[in-house]
């Protein structure tokens, strides 16, 4: 008697165990290709760089899935609450006020970069969630309407800058993760686990809500309560992460949607890592191929927009058709 497919198909520990092991292999292939210097200052230079790549990959891969689903749409991503144009924003602003040299400390920089798209969020939230969890929709529209506002501000205020300050400006609009600080990255790292931490305690109510809101009140689980925790949880992990290198808008469009294809359980318990590990071998294994393959000459944050952005296309005319 032949097996059906779905008898065929691995479970989730086979498909993590995979994801796992090529994600381990791109890292020591990051730390060690073409290392030809002093290890005593390979593995630091290369390992916080390494760093930096995996906790962004952790973050925004976890901040999309969670925002799918408590939005029920594989299409959105957190980038429609406008993030990304108020980091732009706030960049703008830096320089306008400071100058290209800046007159601030870089850490309490991310910590008012941080501070400034979280608190957006949080009133965002107060302000649009009503009580039993209807205002939803409102949420996403009105982030859409503050995203354009950001845009438009972000604009007036660069009209006032002079070439050289524009040129410079605009280099911090892309994720750059060649630059980044030991000291942000330990306190970026404190931010992000344990907002991931979180989040993966919440997998089991995440499994009721993608029933819809109607059943999940039903199997007793508290809505609203659980809805903002996890919007809270996600501009945590989207605000500290671009804070840290910058907007990557598409890749957890990207990586959500493979993962959603990879694994054969719907269960957050199994998606959300392997969200996760594939975001990190995007990350760290798109980095590795434009250093040693390309030699730096095309940005990794360019190459992520142009493979989320044909994601998009797919998934918009798969749902057309």
């Amino acid at each position: 008697m032949r097996s059906s497919p779905a008898r065929l198909r691995p479970g989730p520990a086979p498909v993590l165990a995979l994801l796992a092991l090529v994600a381990f292999g791109a890292a020591i292939a990051f730390m060690t290709v073409g290392a030809n210097g002093r290890w005593g200052f390979v593995l630091p230079f290369r390992g916080t760089k390494l760093a930096s790549l995996l906790l962004v990959a952790g973050a925004v891969a976890t901040a999309t899935v969670l925002f799918q689903t408590v939005s029920g749409n594989r299409i959105l991503t957190p980038a429609i609450m406008g993030f990304d144009e108020l980091y732009r924003l706030i960049q703008t602003g830096i320089v306008v006020a400071a100058g290209t040299g800046g007159l601030f400390d870089p850490r309490l920089r991310f910590l008012a970069e941080t501070g400034a798209m979280v608190l957006f969020a949080l009133l965002l939230y107060r302000w649009l969630l009503n009580r039993n969890g209807g205002g939803l929709h409102r949420l996403l529209l009105v982030g859409v309407v503050c995203g354009v506002l950001f845009r438009s501000l972000s604009q007036f205020l660069q009209r006032l800058l002079d070439p050289n300050q524009f040129v410079v400006l605009q280099s911090s609009f892309f994720a750059n993760f060649n630059a980044v600080r030991p000291d942000l990255l330990m306190l970026a790292a404190l931010f992000l686990v344990a907002a991931g931490f979180a989040a993966w305690r919440l997998s089991s109510r995440l499994d009721v809500l993608l029933l819809g809101r109607d059943e999940a009140v039903a199997l007793g689980v508290d809505y609203r309560k659980t809805l903002t925790l996890v919007l809270v949880l996600v501009a945590v992990l989207v605000s500290v992460s671009t804070a840290l290198v910058g907007p990557v808008t598409f890749l957890g469009l990207l990586v959500a949607n493979l993962a959603y294809r990879m694994m054969p359980s719907y269960r957050h318990a199994c998606v959300l890592p392997a969200a996760a590990l594939v975001a990190a071998i995007t990350l760290v294994g798109g980095q590795l191929v434009l250093e040693r393959v390309f030699s730096l000459n095309a940005a990794l944050s360019i190459v992520i927009e142009f493979l989320g952005g044909l994601t998009l296309l797919v998934l918009l005319a798969r749902r057309a058709r």
